[in-house]
């Protein structure tokens, strides 16, 4: 088995995807012409989507209002700090900074609906053995 994708239901998909394509360098795989908007997005490594959509049968989270560990979305950054400013001038916002004795770097900031992105520059890879 292997990870297909997340979903997430939010309030504005199609908004979300543009600036996601824009500012995270995602792009979209799929979306269908649904009620719900729903988006299926990609990053570079073609591995695993982030499905988007707002579906009706259940609420949008209150993600401005849910702390970051309860979920966020990481991405990972050469430059977190760069990333950062630039993803602020594009309305995010910065929340935290954190520091890991292993080198790491993780920035967490909410996108312009509230949910959590974290940017992370790692001392060493997590998905290397």
């Amino acid at each position: 088995m292997r990870f297909e994708h997340l979903a997430l239901n939010v309030a504005e998909p199609k908004a979300m995807a543009a600036w996601y394509c824009q500012h995270l360098g995602l792009r979209v795989r799929r979306a269908l012409p649904d009620q719900a908007q729903t988006h299926f997005l990609v990053d570079d490594s073609d591995q695993m989507m982030l499905e988007i959509y707002c579906n009706p049968a259940d609420q949008v989270p209150d993600y401005p209002n849910m702390h970051p560990l309860l979920l966020h979305l990481a991405l990972v950054s050469v430059d977190p700090y760069a990333d950062s400013k630039r993803l602020q001038q594009a309305g995010a916002q910065q929340v935290d900074e954190v520091n890991l004795p292993d080198g790491s770097l993780l920035l967490m900031l909410r996108d312009p609906w509230g949910l959590a992105l974290q940017l992370c520059r790692r001392g060493a890879a997590l998905n290397q053995a």
